[in-house]
């Protein structure tokens, strides 16, 4: 089973996110849901802001000290999920964690965070990757239990 996406092509896309971040640094609006999240086995913290309007993921804005690895995840996540309905965004959520855990996931929904389908190779980069993901699944767990 080869690799759906050459890897020279994902480092360049990594690479694109982390030298141009998607909506990096944070804006004062009290209608966003705010969480930190850091990663305590790398430099890793990033804070999170999360607009839900209608059941959906309206905007999303992030920014913190972290590796090439988190700010460019942060960047792909926030372009893969904006504009996503909540179910949407659990969906792709889980397929992303299953991809990452290598369980079955489906790389059609997954858009540009397919970039990620070899992070298992360094089980060491796993939380960099996904301590963004964890920040918007706690989000919406949160949401859930109020």
């Amino acid at each position: 089973e080869g690799d759906i996406m050459e890897s020279n092509l994902k480092r360049e896309i990594i690479l694109e996110h982390y030298q141009n971040p998607r909506n990096r640094g944070l804006i004062d609006d009290d209608g966003y849901i705010k969480i930190n999240m850091n990663n305590e086995s790398c430099i890793d913290e990033v804070n999170l802001m999360v607009k839900i309007e209608n059941g959906k993921i309206t905007d999303i804005r992030f920014d913190g000290e972290a590796c090439a690895m988190c700010i460019s995840s942060s960047s792909i996540m926030v372009e893969t999920l904006t504009g996503k309905t909540i179910d949407e965004v659990k969906e792709i959520l889980q397929n992303f964690l299953n991809m990452i855990d290598e369980k079955k996931y489906n790389p059609e929904i997954l858009e540009e965070a397919i970039v990620y389908d070899d992070t298992y190779r360094q089980p060491n980069r796993k939380k960099c990757v996904l301590l963004s993901w964890w920040g918007i699944e706690k989000i919406l767990n949160n949401l859930e239990n109020k």
